[in-house]
């Protein structure tokens, strides 16, 4: 794994403390070309992570607070009549950034989500019959508060296919929430950050995640795991072709970030609930036995089995 890497997550863990394992994730999701979505309740870093990455990445870094009454245009940019040129010129919207924090995601209209997820595919927008492409690399960090917290509402199946990684924050153990107070009595250390890698390394890294091999074997123990979501008996709506790609482009980054230019099974299994929990619709069965899709995605990594390929 490059030293700039290293350095990425030490600095990382000095502004969010204790959850290098998701912090990880995230960055695997970046060098995988990936989108993330956090799902957690208000105030245990998102907003923070988002910041940090975006600084110590050196990428352009826009915010944009999903409320019902944003439109689709603060998204993707309008054209505007210039009266002294006599043209129509377009304003980039929030989108034409490096990463693009998309906080509270289910609180807007269905219109506006869709505006947004549809750039997060093509990487480019469309305004007025003109296209635009979005500077890259090109990231959403998007969050989303509970469903059933007041305002929101659940996001359609087929956005949030659209993400590569579903992670949550969580609380802090004590030790990390005690060092989160000693750090900020006087100063943030988000204010200290500084950039450890440009935009030009970034896309040099995703570069090499893209490379990384993977086995006959691997390919096929992963095609077999994304059948076993869709033959599972409590899961109506398994891992899509495109989860399966996400599935293998996350186990490519799991290995590159563990120092290897090759995906052994361990890789596959370490990303493998965080990108199909999302995507999975169980039915009234799981929901009756209080089965989340996370417990289920571990009885099916328990029931198929992993090829023998060596670390």
């Amino acid at each position: 794994m490059p030293e700039k890497i290293t350095q990425l997550q030490k600095e990382l863990e000095t502004i969010i403390k204790g959850k290098k394992a998701v912090t990880d994730k995230i960055i695997m999701a970046v060098l995988a070309r990936g989108h993330i979505l956090l799902e957690d309740v208000p105030g245990v870093g998102k907003t923070t992570t988002a910041l940090a990455l975006s600084r110590l990445m050196g990428m352009e870094f826009n915010r944009i607070q999903f409320t019902p009454d944003v439109v689709p245009s603060d998204v993707t940019g309008f054209t505007m009549y210039e009266k002294q040129t006599g043209q129509f010129m377009y304003r980039p919207g929030a989108v034409m950034c490096n990463l693009l924090l998309a906080d509270e995601i289910n609180r807007t209209s269905s219109k506006t989500q869709a505006a947004l997820l549809e750039v997060m595919e093509e990487g480019r927008v469309t305004v007025d019959g003109e296209t635009h492409e979005v500077p890259q690399p090109f990231v959403v960090l998007a969050t989303e508060n509970p469903v059933g917290s007041s305002g929101t509402q659940m996001l359609p199946e087929s956005q949030l296919d659209r993400f590569m990684v579903s992670l949550s924050m969580g609380y802090p153990d004590h030790q990390s929430l005690v060092e989160l107070l000693r750090d900020r009595q006087k100063v943030n250390p988000l204010e200290l950050a500084r950039t450890v890698i440009t935009r030009e390394e970034v896309l040099k890294l995703q570069s090499e995640v893209q490379d990384v091999y993977v086995a006959d074997e691997v390919l096929d123990y992963i095609a077999k795991l994304a059948e076993a979501t869709r033959e599972h008996e409590m899961i109506v709506l398994g891992l899509s072709p495109r989860g399966t790609l996400a599935l293998c482009r996350m186990a490519k980054a799991a290995a590159y970030m563990s120092a290897r230019d090759y995906v052994i099974p361990k890789d596959v299994q370490t990303v493998f609930k965080d990108v199909a929990a999302h995507r999975m619709v169980l039915d009234s069965r799981a929901r009756y036995q209080e089965k989340s899709a996370r417990e289920i995605l571990d009885e099916i990594l328990a029931e198929v089995p992993q090829p023998k390929v060596e670390g």
